[in-house]
């Protein structure tokens, strides 16, 4: 039996270490760690996901992924999910949820000597 590609994407995402789900805007599925949102799905139709302003553009410009369609100016990026989109969209959920938890990590502490 084929998985929709919103099965696949919430499988793998549900699978990582502290993601929680729940219902988002517009019927999305959002997946967040702790009180970050990485990113939420619209079905099997497309995900968005919020990133630093510069890491958007560089997104975009790369061709990962395109502006936000409901807030293009902003970070949020969208990924259509046809095609090669369940891969693209993993992959930017994977980068989206590695900076997030590096930031909410506590610092390394500092060799002594």
């Amino acid at each position: 039996m084929t998985r929709s590609p919103f099965q696949t994407i919430a499988n793998e995402l549900s699978s990582w270490p502290g993601i929680t789900t729940g219902p988002g805007r517009f019927g999305a599925t959002t997946f967040h760690y702790g009180t970050r949102e990485v990113g939420h799905l619209h079905g099997s139709s497309h995900a968005d996901l919020p990133f630093p302003t510069i890491l958007r553009n560089e997104l975009v410009a790369a061709g990962r992924a395109e502006p936000g369609h409901f807030l293009p100016n902003s970070g949020w990026v969208t990924v259509r999910l046809a095609g090669t989109g369940v891969e693209r969209a993993l992959d930017l959920f994977r980068l989206n949820y590695d900076l997030i938890v590096r930031k909410k990590q506590p610092p390394e502490p500092l060799p002594e000597g």
